[in-house]
């Protein structure tokens, strides 16, 4: 008796044609390409919030401090409203100085990066001043936001 074998075994493919591996190549890069902007447009709009917050907390912040301090607003470069202070302005420790800290550092500017304050050249301003995040009047107690976009806010 003969025996025959049977040829007929069907087999079943186990690996990926090139052309699907294409396929999901493309389909990948497309969606890429239309989620990633997406993510980039968020994160301009988180730093525009945040930048706005601040300038609003800071603006509340100093006059909170002129309504303490006989209608007088920080110096220059705000260090009074990250210490404690006296009536007059005066910045100093114990039971002298019951006013402030206000905040615990002047707040970055996430569009600039800096924390920095300056004097804008004009008031209201109406240019940037390079390195810095803040522009403020020390005689009025304006502040602006140091951006090109912003200063307008």
């Amino acid at each position: 008796m003969k025996r025959t074998a049977n040829h007929n075994i069907s087999r079943s493919p186990s690996a990926f044609t090139l052309v699907e591996v294409l396929i999901v190549v493309v389909i990948m890069a497309v969606l890429a390409a239309t989620i990633i902007p997406q993510f980039t447009n968020s994160t301009e709009d988180a730093e525009a919030s945040t930048v706005l917050f601040n300038l609003n907390t800071m603006r509340s912040i100093i006059e909170l401090y002129k309504s303490q301090h006989n209608g007088l607003a920080p110096s220059a470069d705000l260090s009074e409203l990250t210490a404690s202070t006296d009536r007059s302005g005066n910045k100093g420790t114990g039971s002298s100085y019951p006013y402030g800290p206000y905040l615990q550092k002047i707040p970055d500017n996430p569009l600039t990066d800096s924390n920095v304050v300056a004097q804008p050249t004009s008031v209201p301003p109406t240019s940037t001043v390079d390195g810095a995040g803040w522009l403020y009047d020390p005689a009025t107690g304006q502040i602006w936001i140091n951006h090109a976009d912003y200063l307008n806010e």
